[in-house]
């Protein structure tokens, strides 16, 4: 028998037809706010203060990494500390009385040098003008009596150099190597502090990657602490559901299978798909198309576990704008 003058048939495959085009849904999962708390620096672990599905405030002790080098290098750049403000105190007092008497004795030493030198030049010309000594030997005589007045000049500045003290510039030199001193040790006992972590917002312990006596690298996760009042729901939106959604508006979100059903507004949907870009879609195939969104729940959903199923209700996504 031909089907094809039937009207009744014809209808009961269209209706066939529309029944096999499910609505489109938007599946995800439940999620926290997480806030990852890294390794300051490749150091062991020496104490565990919490445990996962621990709840703790902001600021509680999570773990202590060993301090013992860390320590020891504070210690160091406390002392070069110690030693540019000394160096900068002695720079700022000028050298001492000693140091003047010394500097004048040094000159009075040179002086009587440079005396002999030229005593000894002067009764040495006579001689060479008769031929009586080499005229090496009074070149000699010529280049000692030089070089003795040019060390009464080097001890006659090194003199003035006590005497007048230190210059600004030396000043502010040791002034810049004292503070760069203090920076890096104040840094130094930052990172000290650190070693001591503690949880930055109240949350709950969710994970622990590392065990008491690991030594994990520096900006490893040592703990992942699940943070805010309540969850938030992770969905993936169809591209039919995408075009009438925006940001803030109301939907309802049911935990799977058949659970209870909660309220939340939508707080993020990207504007990029997922999965397949959009260029290498056409026709009917946009349809495809998978956006990230992220809709906050209420205080009453903050037992729900992490991970659980959801959907958001077609109804609600169809009345939402």
């Amino acid at each position: 028998m031909n089907d094809r003058g039937n009207p009744v048939a014809w209808l009961l495959v269209l209706a066939l037809a529309g029944c096999s085009q499910q609505a489109p849904q938007a599946l995800g999962t439940l999620e926290w706010d997480r806030v990852t708390v890294p390794a300051p620096v490749s150091e062991r672990i020496v104490r565990l203060d919490v445990r996962e599905g621990q709840r703790v405030a902001a600021g509680a002790p999570l773990l202590q990494l060993e301090p013992a080098q860390t320590r020891a290098q504070l210690d160091a750049l406390q002392a070069r500390v110690q030693q540019s403000d000394a160096a900068l105190l002695e720079l700022r007092h000028g050298p001492r009385s000693e140091d003047i008497d010394q500097a004048r004795a040094a000159l009075a030493a040179a002086q009587a040098q440079a005396r002999e030198a030229q005593a000894y030049l002067a009764r040495l010309r006579p001689l060479a003008q008769r031929q009586l000594v080499a005229p090496a030997e009074l070149d000699r005589a010529l280049a000692a009596a030089r070089s003795a007045q040019a060390q009464v000049r080097q001890a006659a500045a090194a003199l003035d150099e006590r005497l007048h003290g230190s210059r600004s510039e030396q000043l502010a030199q040791g002034e810049a190597a004292l503070a760069a001193a203090q920076a890096t040790a104040a840094t130094q006992s930052l990172l000290l502090d650190k070693l001591t972590l503690v949880a930055p917002r109240a949350g709950r312990v969710d994970s622990l990657p590392y065990k008491l006596g690991d030594q994990p690298a520096a900006g490893a996760p040592l703990a992942v602490l699940l943070v805010g009042e309540a969850p938030y729901a992770r969905v993936y939106l169809p591209q039919a559901l995408r075009n009438r959604l925006q940001v803030g508006d109301p939907l309802r979100v049911q935990l799977q299978p058949a659970g209870p059903v909660f309220a939340g507004r939508v707080r993020m949907i990207r504007s990029d798909p997922v999965f397949t870009p959009y260029f290498a879609l056409t026709g009917q195939d946009a349809e495809r198309l998978s956006y990230l969104a992220e809709i906050s729940l209420g205080s009453d959903a903050a037992a729900l576990p992490v991970g659980a199923p959801v959907r958001v209700l077609a109804d609600a996504a169809v009345g939402a704008r």
